[in-house]
């Protein structure tokens, strides 16, 4: 977190009632809550939608693609990491409906980059960075940087 203005949050991880995972933000007291299922078997490959989206004639589509998490601590993470990122969107003052891929791909960045995780395309094949990494969600988030602005 070092770097962004968000201030101290507070975390709760706990185990769910039966969903593989999830996790919720709180933007006015800064809470996050991360849920992760205790029947998870590692690794565990994380289905998500972070690749470009694909157009037809009709309709347009996002591409399935997971991510492996070698470890509970790795769910944890990406949780942790997506949910930040929409309190950084909070935070940086910008609308924070229809955030969800660019949250993931901020997780799986993170992932990637300091954890070594891999990302695997619709055909179970190794996915290029250049397919999900394509946004920059660092600048779209600026404003929430420490020196831009206040806790």
């Amino acid at each position: 977190m070092a770097g962004w203005a968000v201030g101290s949050i507070k975390l709760y991880i706990r185990y769910s009632r039966g969903a593989d995972f999830s996790g919720s933000c709180f933007y006015t007291d800064r809470r996050i809550f991360i849920n992760l299922g205790r029947h998870l078997e590692y690794p565990y490959w994380m289905q998500t939608y972070i690749g470009r989206a694909k157009t037809t004639r009709r309709f347009w589509y996002k591409p399935s693609c997971a991510v492996e998490m070698k470890t509970g601590f790795h769910v944890i993470i990406f949780v942790f990491m997506h949910e930040l990122f929409h309190l950084l969107v909070k935070r940086a003052r910008r609308n924070t409906r229809q955030k969800e891929s660019m949250c993931d791909r901020f997780a799986t960045r993170f992932l990637v980059d300091r954890l070594g995780a891999e990302v695997r395309g619709p055909q179970g094949k190794p996915m290029e960075r250049g397919a999900w990494d394509f946004q920059d969600l660092d600048r779209f988030v600026e404003a929430a940087r420490a020196l831009n602005s206040q806790v």
